[in-house]
């Protein structure tokens, strides 16, 4: 069975991995890098066509259970 996991690593100045993650025993991993510079690390932001047209009209918290939230 494939399933993808989304991992971010970080690198120091010498590109070298700061942390490697903990990886599946006995497998074999497939690994694409793709290099984020710094306009996409922090907030997310929404296309300029729709950002600051969206209203809530209830409350989203209070909508599902929090279990359903999958928080940890």
């Amino acid at each position: 069975m494939i399933h993808a996991e989304r991992v971010i690593v970080e690198t120091d100045t010498a590109g070298n991995i700061i942390q490697l993650p903990k990886l599946p025993a006995n497998s074999r991993i497939e690994a694409i890098f793709l290099v984020m510079d710094e306009h996409t690390q922090g907030l997310r932001q929404p296309h300029p066509d729709i950002a600051g047209k969206t209203r809530l009209l209830v409350d989203i918290y209070s909508s599902v259970p929090e279990t359903d939230w999958n928080l940890q």
